[in-house]
Order: C-alpha cells, then structure tokens, then sequence
C-alpha cells in the first residue's frame, strides 16, 4: 500500500509561515531543496491544496530550464512533469492551457478522504503532500496520513500560521532526525499511530 506523506518546514517555534502568511521567513537552504527532490524521486502523486497548488504551478514549471537556477531546484521542477498532481478544492478550476493541466485533477474537499483512501490502495510510489496545511490536516484527523517528515528551521518567526491547528489524534513515532553539516535545519520523520 501506498505512502500519504506530509513534508514541510516549521519555524523552532512552531509555525508554518511567518506573520503574514510569509512562508519566506523560514531558512530553506541548500538541505531544504536537497530534501525535497529526495521525496520528489521517491513519488508519483502529489497532492496539494488550492493555494500551494497556485503557488507552485506560478513557480515550478520554467525552473527545469532555468541555467541559474540550483540542479536540486531544476530536478523539482522536472518531476513535476511526471507526476500525477491531485488538487483539493472546492473553488479551483483547472484551465485546459494552464502548465501541467493534463497531470492534474480537482478533487472536492468533502470527497477528499475517500480519493485519497483510493489512492493510496492503488499501486505506485509515495504520495506527497508540500505546503497545504489546511488539506493535510483535515486528512490526519481522518487517519490517512502515514508520516509527516518536518524540517524545524533555526528561526523563531514570533507568529504566523501554526504547523498544528490540533492535536495529532493518533499519536507519532519517531522514525529518525537528522541534519546536514553546514545546515541549521534538523529533519525528523514521524510514523501517525502505533
């Protein structure tokens, strides 16, 4: 059975983004893109909330071409052409033209625990979920999160958005933590439940 696992960057002092919603104030080093195109190669869904997905879909795209952009940053923005991008939103209509159309669909945020549920007996790679806190939340509480893989940045933001809106009802297990040499950024996979 497939993986739905949750990566994403957290302050020291638990937040998601900065005031404002900046997501900037977070320290994403050369061990913060190194960390995500390792979960990039090792998935074929990714599964985004409307606003991460426009977010990246106004990023991503043209960064594979992009000479001065990192070799990490151009490997991201090539995955995105292979694999599958499921969007959950109520609002979010995909355009025919817009970059990746035909690699995403939109799944309604009430059908969102049974597709993902589908997706995950389905056969394939990892299923990632960057960004989206409001989505993956609502899918921990449903049980359908397998890991969540944070980075805690050595920053202390002072407010913003907290990575956890409520307690995590199934409990974590420490799978490993980690850090790079030269990186203030420590890496800790948790299993959800027993």
């Amino acid at each position: 059975m497939r993986k739905l696992i949750v990566c994403n960057i957290m302050s020291l002092d638990g937040y998601y983004t900065g005031p404002g919603g900046n997501i900037m104030v977070m320290p994403m080093d050369p061990t913060f893109d190194r960390f995500n195109v390792e979960h990039m190669r090792s998935a074929d869904t990714l599964l985004l909330g409307r606003t991460s997905y426009e977010g990246f879909i106004s990023y991503w795209p043209p960064v594979a071409d992009d000479p001065t952009a990192s070799e990490d940053n151009r490997e991201i923005s090539r995955r995105y052409r292979d694999v599958g991008i499921v969007v959950v939103s109520d609002s979010l209509n995909v355009d025919a033209g817009a970059p990746l159309a035909s690699r995403t669909s939109v799944v309604r945020r009430a059908g969102a625990v049974d597709h993902v549920a589908d997706l995950k007996k389905q056969p394939g790679g990892d299923i990632l979920v960057f960004g989206s806190r409001t989505m993956w939340s609502g899918l921990l509480a449903s049980g359908q999160v397998d890991e969540l893989h944070v980075m805690i940045g050595g920053v202390v933001v002072g407010g913003g958005t907290p990575m956890f809106a409520d307690a995590v009802p199934a409990g974590l297990r420490l799978l490993d933590a980690s850090m790079n040499p030269g990186s203030q950024n420590v890496i800790v996979r948790y299993a959800v439940g027993s």
